[in-house]
């Protein structure tokens, strides 16, 4: 099992909130690391006592040390790392474990989104929590791994602002670090909301009503803005339906174009969120870092500076930073907020304007002559043969809860996806061994995983993705076999940092295939994967394409993209000429990849799995390591 019996599970969620390691601050105080202070910030915010939180230190007299840090109103424990139940270890914290021991939720943002539904869920009525997960519950729900949004606000900026505290004063002459820059950036943008037309009438009616006073006018606060007042009017408590008035005829017609342009007040735009919630530890711990009499640096983060502000200003912010030991400088402490129109263009506005560069070969368009050029350099897909065709799970036997059957499947889509898991458990069984940790990347609902865990009882078994929903679904189907060597974590691919032996995948779409094999070469694991839509490749943070040298040296990106596009042209109703182009690019974009594998020391198989139409993305990629030569396929009995 991945669970401690050291640790008593309550009917309550147990959350791991501190890195292994306190953060030192300047003057040699003890510091809380930035994900950890933001965690309880919000169980601050959202008051919400529905968590035990555990301490994760090496340390045992960090509740003495930390103890401004730490909010009295939470159930609090220090424990030791090597008491943390084994799956929880495996990931990187922060973390929730729920009570049954086998579901982990882990990532700042996962975590984040689980603590504001645990506080709905004990108050409907708290619209302040609601509000914090943004137009259609969507703040920060996207991985970091394909959002640069919320990779900056998740990663980049409490990096940059950790590294920068580690030695504030070497960074006394320098610019601020980039990611408070680009959030600079971010912040100065013009607010996209929904309904913005009618949101921008109401501010047209706000200034002309303000406008039929002199007086007004002059005295009026800047701070008592209608964006302000309406961002304000969303988080309270006791927030009643706005009621529907008409505009006047002369505000209908007005043009879209001419109507006001709404201030940009928090992360996100009109309304403060999640990503506010994230940001305001970071940048309250930099800008208390600065000595405010030298910082002229921070003439280039006029919206930075009145953001900050504007925060302090929403009911209950206060008091949670309070409660964490956060001591906010006050609007009177902070420098002068520089006119944003006599701010020079700093380094800030340079960011996107930055490009890739690529090597300048000539472009051909289309897939066969890039077909061609690719023979013309010795370069042609080349597929193995399968090494056990016929091999099939007894699935007449099998549980019903095994069987992917749920929703709406239709007949003949249930038979193809038993084909398809017949392909990919035959091949984790025959690199599989007792005592192996097998990891089912991308796992949805759970169609591969279970089966891996109810065909390999001797193997322990993870299922990790980053859709709740699928997830809980899975977890579900779980308990019904009664399976005990199966655990369940919920997070992005680079928040799993435990070790395994074997990865797969079923159909992880675009580059989710490549973090998927990444992940397992850095664990110097094998890995069974089918990789999906194709014409979702292109380049990511982690990754550029074409993967390997060979293809490098041959295609530029524009090239390899065409191979990608047409590869996702396989569909059985296309005329057959076609889709045979199709798994051409399919076979070329596979070994681009198997080759890029190879060069870390891999030996990597293509194949097309058995039968052909079990599915129109029926290639699979098995790869073992040099490292491991005793696991080579054998042919199944």
């Amino acid at each position: 099992m991945f669970i401690s019996t050291t640790w008593i599970f309550k009917n309550s969620t147990l959350v791991l909130l501190m890195s292994k390691c306190v953060i030192g601050c300047q003057d040699g105080s003890p510091r809380l690391p930035l994900h950890s202070s933001i965690a309880l910030f919000l169980l601050s915010y959202c008051k919400c006592k529905s968590l035990e939180v555990h301490l994760v230190s090496c340390d045992p007299d960090t509740s003495r040390k930390l103890r401004g840090e730490l909010p009295e109103f939470l159930d609090l424990k220090i424990v030791q790392v090597e008491s943390v139940p084994l799956l929880v270890r495996g990931c990187r914290l922060p973390a929730v474990l729920d009570e049954t021991g086998t579901l982990c939720r882990a990532g700042l943002a996962v975590v984040l989104r689980h603590i504001i539904n645990r506080t709905i869920e004990a108050d409907p009525s708290r619209n302040d929590v609601q509000a914090l997960l943004g137009f259609k519950k969507t703040c920060l729900k996207a991985c970091a791994e394909v959002s640069k949004w919320t990779r900056l606000c998740e990663i980049d900026i409490p990096s940059a602002v950790e590294e920068h505290l580690r030695d504030p004063g070497g960074h006394e002459h320098h610019p601020p670090p980039r990611a408070i820059l680009t959030l600079e950036q971010r912040l100065g943008e013009p607010v996209k909301v929904h309904n913005d037309d009618k949101i921008r009438r109401q501010k047209l009616k706000q200034l002309q009503k303000n406008a039929t006073s002199a007086q007004e006018r002059v005295h009026s606060d800047p701070g008592d803005g209608f964006e302000l007042k309406a961002a304000l009017a969303k988080l309270s408590v006791s927030a009643a339906p706005t009621p529907t008035t008409g505009e006047s005829c002369e505000i209908r017609k007005v043009k879209t174009s001419d109507l006001p342009a709404l201030d940009h007040l928090f992360a996100e735009g009109l309304y403060f969120t999640l990503t506010d919630v994230v940001l305001l530890p970071c940048i309250h711990q930099y800008l208390s870092s600065i000595d405010f009499h030298a910082a002229n640096r921070l003439q280039c983060l006029p919206h930075l500076l009145g953001w900050y502000a504007r925060v302090q200003q929403v009911p209950g912010v206060l008091r949670a930073a309070e409660s964490c030991g956060i001591k906010l400088i006050g609007p009177g402490k902070l420098p002068p907020i520089p006119d944003e129109t006599s701010v020079e263009t700093s380094p800030a506005g340079q960011l996107e304007q930055e490009e890739e560069t690529s090597t300048q070969l000539p472009f051909v368009g289309g897939p066969r002559p890039t077909i061609t050029k690719l023979k013309e350099s010795g370069i042609e897909a080349v597929f193995s043969d399968h090494p056990c065709p016929e091999w099939s799970l007894p699935w007449e036997s099998l549980p019903d809860a095994i069987h992917p059957t749920e929703g709406k499947m239709s007949n003949i889509r249930t038979v193809r996806k038993r084909q398809q898991l017949n392909n990919l458990v035959a091949m984790v069984t025959q690199l599989a061994k007792p005592g192996y940790v097998v990891v089912d990347f991308c796992s949805g609902t759970g169609h591969v995983g279970i089966v891996l865990a109810h065909a390999l009882p001797q193997c322990q078994v993870l299922l990790i993705e980053n859709k709740e929903e699928s997830l809980i679904r899975a977890h579900l189907r779980s308990a019904e076999l009664g399976l005990q060597n199966i655990g369940f974590i919920q997070a992005n691919l680079d928040y799993f940092t435990g070790p395994f032996q074997v990865g797969v995948a079923l159909h992880a779409c675009g580059v989710a295939t490549d973090m998927v094999m990444d992940h397992c070469i850095q664990a110097k694991a094998a890995f069974v994967i089918s990789p999906c839509c194709y014409g979702f490749i292109q380049n990511a943070i982690k990754f550029t394409f074409p993967r390997s040298k060979k293809f490098q040296d041959t295609l530029i990106y524009k090239e390899h993209m065409i191979l990608c596009r047409f590869a996702d042209q396989t569909a059985l109703q296309l005329p057959p000429e076609r889709r045979l182009t199709g798994k051409q690019c399919m076979g070329l974009v596979d070994l681009d990849r198997s080759w890029a594998a190879e060069s870390h020391g891999y030996r990597v198989q293509v194949m097309t799995m058995e039968p052909e139409t079990c599915s129109p993305k029926n290639n699979m990629l098995v790869g073992r390591s040099y490292l491991n030569p005793k696991e080579s396929l054998k042919q199944i009995d």
